[in-house]
């Protein structure tokens, strides 16, 4: 019989290990080799073949290894459906002014001491000038480090408030001047190791307060000359710093519609918000806000500027913060029409304008206001269409009496005034139920009883 060379290998492995084992001194007891004279314990030893576990596919003839492929498993991420939160502007970092930071750099450098035990007075001068050069770089560049990594990415931020800076600080600007001051910060340590360095190789004490003093004005110099940057972010703080907080979660009513069509005294009359109140157009020249109260429950108010007739890529800014408010944030709409003529937009450009809203954001909670209605008592306006079209029942009937269902009120003689603030406040309990209702598409019934959701002139 012919016997393989694995299995000769095998008892050739066997054979030396019962020679070992036979000429040394252990006994084999229990299953346990026991030195003679000692309680010492040794485990047993085993021998045993490889197992193979690789698996082959004949392909003609011939034995190929195949891989076995795990099937990919799904998973199936949920979508988050909590609003992202505001509030990324009041948590700023307070910036100091660049000479502020300056000032107390250099006085925090200057009171560094030479290390202690140094006898030789050139080694103890460019000691005590490389530790300061070394604490003035440190002073300076740690406040923009701060800087930089804790004002937030611009693309981290809720919608609304990445139009906000946008269209108050400029495209751009905003990262422009986190670049400039980082780009800063690169220099003043890279100068700053750089005259260090210098300093500790000095040769005599005079040489090393040389170095010291050429050091210390060169990253003054550096920090004048190029941080113009830090007292631009300073103004950038402030600016976001004074921006309004909008809570998601508390309802909001948006006043909407032209310039100087009395928004900004309905703000005041039903709310704690305080805007300007003047009789020219653009008065309010940002997003205002104030707050109600009414029957334990709080809401949230915000004054817009004026739309114009136009395109949107002719409106100015303050408009666009007007429409950032309507795509970014959950809010009921309070539509106010001025009819009289006095606002310095036609009613027919307001009923463009008006249409091109309400078309456009028609997914908004939605109420009809139409103001100064003592002064449209008195001289009612007449219509008088541009293109000649006499028939043009719609407009003729906006221009008469606004939308369908509007609420006709006056600040000056406080008509109208009491159910205003009754229909804004069903407005914003419903506004309350569809937002904390995970159904999308869900209507508040109270408001369809009342006829406040959809109350529009182009009804079916």
């Amino acid at each position: 019989m012919s016997y393989g060379a694995p299995y000769l290998l095998q008892l050739w492995h066997i054979s030396a290990t019962k020679f070992l084992l036979g000429r040394s001194n252990l006994s084999k007891v229990a299953g346990l080799y026991v030195k003679e004279g000692r309680t010492a314990k040794y485990p047993n030893l085993c021998f045993y073949r490889n197992v193979q576990t690789v698996s082959y596919e004949i392909v003609h003839g011939s034995y190929i290894p195949t891989t076995q492929v795990k099937a990919p498993t799904k998973t199936q991420d949920k979508a988050s459906t909590k609003l992202e939160n505001l509030g990324a502007f009041q948590k700023l970092p307070m910036v100091m002014p660049l000479v502020d930071i300056l000032g107390s750099a250099m006085r925090k450098a200057k009171r560094v001491s030479p290390t202690k035990g140094i006898a030789n007075i050139a080694k103890r001068e460019r000691n005590r000038g490389a530790k300061q050069l070394d604490a003035l770089m440190k002073e300076l560049a740690v406040p923009l480090r701060e800087y930089v990594e804790n004002f937030p990415r611009k693309k981290l931020l809720h919608p609304y408030e990445r139009s906000l800076i946008e269209l108050t600080l400029g495209d751009g600007n905003y990262e422009e001047v986190l670049r400039k001051v980082d780009t800063l910060r690169k220099k003043v340590v890279s100068v700053g190791k750089e005259c260090a360095a210098l300093c500790a190789k000095s040769q005599t004490k005079q040489e090393a307060v040389e170095r010291l003093n050429e050091g210390l004005e060169k990253l003054d110099k550096i920090f004048r000359h190029e941080g113009k940057a830090v007292d631009d972010l300073l103004d950038i703080a402030k600016t976001l710093r004074a921006m309004p907080v909008v809570d998601l979660e508390t309802p909001t009513l948006c006043l909407v519609g032209a310039p100087n069509v009395g928004k900004s005294s309905l703000v005041r009359i039903l709310s704690t918000g305080k805007p300007e109140v003047c009789n020219y157009p653009f008065t309010t020249r940002g997003i205002l806000m104030g707050h109600i109260a009414l029957n334990f429950q709080h809401f949230q108010v915000t004054d817009t500027p004026g739309l114009l007739k136009r395109r949107d890529e002719d409106r100015n800014n303050l408009e666009k913060l007007t429409l950032a408010v309507l795509s970014h944030l959950p809010t009921a709409v309070l539509y106010v029409h001025d009819l009289t003529g006095e606002c310095g937009t036609s009613s027919s450009d307001q009923f463009v304008i008006y249409k091109e809203i309400k078309e456009r954001f028609g997914d908004h909670l939605w109420l009809d206001v139409v103001s100064k209605s003592d002064l449209l008592q008195d001289s009612p306006a007449v219509f008088i269409p541009e293109d000649g079209n006499a028939d043009h029942v719609e407009i003729a009937r906006y221009q008469k009496m606004g939308p369908i269902g509007a609420i006709h009120v006056s600040v000056k003689s406080g008509e109208g005034l009491n159910e205003l603030k009754l229909k804004v406040h069903e407005l914003l309990v419903c506004q309350m139920d569809r937002l904390g209702s995970l159904e999308t598409g869900k209507d508040c019934p109270e408001l369809l009883q009342s006829g406040l959701q959809y109350t529009s002139y182009f009804t079916e």
